[in-house]
This record gives C-alpha cells, sequence and structure tokens, in this order.
C-alpha cells in the first residue's frame, strides 16, 4: 500500500509542476522582456538628461542680452530721455539697470543726466533691452543673482567693536 501511495503522491506532484510551468512560463517570458524594457527605457532618461543638462549650460551661457548687431548698436539713438524712459517702461531702478547692462549705477545716473553716453557693449545691450519686456528682464535678473550669488564667497564680517561708556561731566 505503501508503495501506490508513493505512485500516486508523485504522478499528482508531476501534473501539477507541469500546471504550474504552464501558467508560469508565459509570466517568466513577460517579466524578462519588461526587464528589457525598462533597460532601455533607462538608458533613454540617462541619455535624455544628459541632454538637458547640455542645453541647461548652453541657455545659462547665453548672453544676459538679446544680441544686437554693430551697425543697429552705432545707429540708435540713446538719449538720456530714452534711457531713463526704457528703464522706466522696464520698470527698473537705476542700479537694476546697471547689473543687466553690468555697469554701476553712478554710471547709468550719468547716462541718465546727459554727463556721459554708453559705448561699445554698453550701447549694444541697452539697444537689446528695448526688445525685452517685463517678464524677461525679471528673469534675466534673477538669472545674473544667482551667477553672482554663486561667484561671490560669503562676506567675513568683522568684529564689532565695543564702546566705552562716556564718563559724566
Amino acid at each position: 500500500m505503501a508503495k501506490l501511495e508513493s505512485v500516486i503522491k508523485e504522478s499528482i506532484a508531476r501534473g501539477a509542476r507541469r500546471q504550474i510551468r504552464v501558467a508560469v512560463m508565459p509570466l517568466r517570458r513577460e517579466v524578462v522582456r519588461l526587464r528589457r524594457r525598462v533597460g532601455e527605457l533607462q538608458g533613454t532618461l540617462t541619455t535624455l538628461r544628459r541632454s538637458a543638462a547640455g542645453w541647461r549650460r548652453i541657455m545659462e551661457a547665453a548672453p544676459p542680452v538679446p544680441p544686437v548687431s554693430e551697425e543697429e548698436a552705432k545707429s540708435a539713438r540713446l538719449s538720456p530721455r530714452l534711457i531713463q524712459g526704457l528703464r522706466k517702461r522696464l520698470g527698473l531702478s537705476q542700479t537694476a539697470l546697471a547689473r543687466l547692462v553690468g555697469v554701476s549705477a553712478p554710471t547709468v545716473a550719468h547716462w541718465e543726466a546727459g554727463n556721459s553716453t554708453p559705448t561699445g557693449q554698453n550701447r549694444a545691450a541697452l539697444v537689446g533691452l528695448r526688445k525685452v519686456g517685463k517678464r524677461e528682464v525679471k528673469e534675466l535678473l534673477a538669472r545674473r543673482a544667482k551667477e553672482t550669488a554663486s561667484r561671490v564667497s560669503p562676506a567675513r564680517k568683522r568684529p564689532r567693536k565695543r564702546r566705552r561708556p562716556r564718563a559724566k561731566r
């Protein structure tokens, strides 16, 4: 009896294994196919990330103000009143305009007062700013602020001098 019992157990086990194999093999194939697909997608994602990083570097390296040809910069009228009007239209302070152009705030004040006129790159930058709106100017200033913040090291604080109390007379 024990032999017959073990033969039946083996035959049931064999049948069960066969049925399990029939059910599991397509699933295994699907898992292998999906793993390959995930690997391909990860490779594509890595490539896209590298490409995005490259584009980001190109955009950050792009000039902050739209480029202008030399002829266009030379032929453009830039009176003190026009410079001030441009600054007001863009909603900028003299300091902010100076930061965009790459000069000091007193230089912009001199331009607006008529004491001096912008030349060379400064003139081209001002002419380029004519093509820009308020939103773009905000983005340019934000980018400039990030650039300067990453370049400038934090300022060292000097200890304050202690004042001695004055003697009453």
